[in-house]
């Protein structure tokens, strides 16, 4: 399974690649939205895992890209804050399939993703 990790935090992201690469997944890092555009163009990916809030980019506008160019990928934001609580992330990106906090243990993300990630590979 092929996921891309598109968080601003180096360290965050790469807590959550040792673990999802603990479980056999192929995991690529972008760290903003250039980088991220780049990896979405260049490769295929089951599942990408965004931060919602990026400090150099836009995450939406990456999950715009990822849905058209990749529309059976699944993402997976992540999101400190209250604003989508409402769901409203699921209408502005057709291809989100959960929303979580950036605290959510490495173990319950890497579950996530295999959940989501094999789902497309049955």
């Amino acid at each position: 399974m092929r996921v891309l990790i598109v968080e601003s935090k180096r360290e965050l992201a790469e807590l959550w690649q040792r673990h999802l690469e603990r479980v056999g997944a192929e995991v690529r890092l972008a760290f903003v939205q250039e980088q991220a555009a780049r990896e979405i163009l260049m490769g295929s990916f089951e599942v990408i895992v965004m931060n919602a809030v990026l400090e150099n980019g836009s995450a939406f506008a990456i999950a715009d890209l990822a849905g058209y160019r990749r529309p059976e990928a699944r993402v997976i934001f992540v999101s400190g804050t209250q604003f989508f609580s409402n769901g409203s992330l699921f209408d502005i990106c057709p291809n989100a399939c959960a929303i979580v906090q950036p605290s959510v243990p490495p173990e319950d993300l890497v579950a996530l993703v295999q959940y989501h990630g094999q789902a497309l590979e049955t």
